[in-house]
């Protein structure tokens, strides 16, 4: 694309200060004669850029003009490139990060591109396939940039199949599980992708409120989503060097509340007496559950399954 030759040429000119036509050219692999036109485009265009004619010579910036990419800090370059090159996989991605590169001040590239490549991400786990984006979360952002309503064919928890059209508003990629926010008759509401049976972008535009962040959206969701995980609290005594194995297991779900005789007190959380004993039948004897009566209850009915069986 045009535009995209031109951008690309007034961030040569920021990293380099003066480039000719034929430079111009090879960097981005189009003829000589299309490098000069795009660079008499920028000028035309009323883009601070101007010719020095002679040996020596070429295209600079007008009084060494910068984009806003300049004010980056060395920190914040290092920041935004450890972000984003572990996810640039696509040539589009890696063409924005050279772009991105060469917009910044000559001291912070080489920390940009070393940064770019320190990490990696590799979202299958051992033993699994190697994962990819699905693709309709390609589809359904899409349909966010686009502002265009989605008509979804979705099946819920329970499986049961619905239809709807839907505002998408963003999508949310959580520990490998992608959410689609969404504004509907009911408000606003999220959808899980794997869910999504089919996905059908529609020519009639999205409204989207006016203060709407997804940011902000998405830290509702998951509040209201941790609070429905903690509906049942249960203490528990358990000898103090697995008290930290043990929040692990339930993670924000837990705190140390005291320690007594070499054991520490711990208040944990889980939806229902039966998902807290499920997750302590493990411990057998090391952990003991003080309160409340429904998770004793249940412990001692799995306790009874399993003797049964196995007795």
């Amino acid at each position: 694309m045009r535009a995209d030759r031109l951008i690309s040429a007034v961030l040569l000119m920021q990293a380099r200060g003066r480039v000719t036509a034929a430079e111009l050219a090879a960097e981005l692999e189009v003829s000589v004669a299309t490098a000069r036109r795009d660079l008499e485009a920028l000028s035309t265009a009323g883009i601070p850029v101007y010719p020095q004619p002679g040996r020596g010579g070429g295209w600079s910036l007008v009084g060494g003009a910068r984009t806003d990419l300049s004010g980056l800090s060395a920190a914040e370059a290092r920041a935004l490139f450890l972000l984003a090159g572990p996810v640039a996989e696509s040539d589009e991605a890696k063409a924005a990060l050279r772009k991105l590169v060469r917009a910044l001040p000559g001291p912070f590239r080489a920390d940009a591109e070393a940064a770019a490549s320190a990490t990696m991400i590799d979202p299958a786990r051992w033993g699994e396939r190697d994962k990819t984006r699905p693709e309709l979360v390609d589809r359904l952002q899409a349909a966010v940039i686009g502002r265009r309503k989605v008509r979804l064919a979705y099946a819920n928890s329970k499986r049961e199949r619905s239809e709807r059209l839907v505002d998408p508003w963003g999508l949310v990629d959580k520990d490998d599980v992608w959410y689609l926010v969404a504004g509907t008759e009911r408000g606003r509401r999220t959808f899980r992708v794997d869910r999504i049976l089919a996905a059908e972008a529609t020519d009639e535009p999205a409204g989207r409120p006016d203060d709407f962040t997804l940011a902000q959206a998405w830290d509702e969701v998951v509040t209201e989503v941790e609070r429905r995980r903690s509906r049942t609290w249960a203490t528990v005594l358990v000898e103090s060097r697995f008290a930290g194995v043990l929040r692990d297991q339930f993670g924000r779900h837990s705190e140390v509340v005291a320690e007594e005789d070499g054991r520490s007190r711990v208040r944990l959380a889980a939806p229902t007496p039966l998902d807290i004993a499920r997750h302590l039948a493990g411990w057998g004897a090391l952990v003991e559950v003080l309160d409340p009566e429904p998770v004793r209850a249940e412990l001692a009915r799995i306790g009874a399954e399993l003797t049964a069986r196995y007795g």
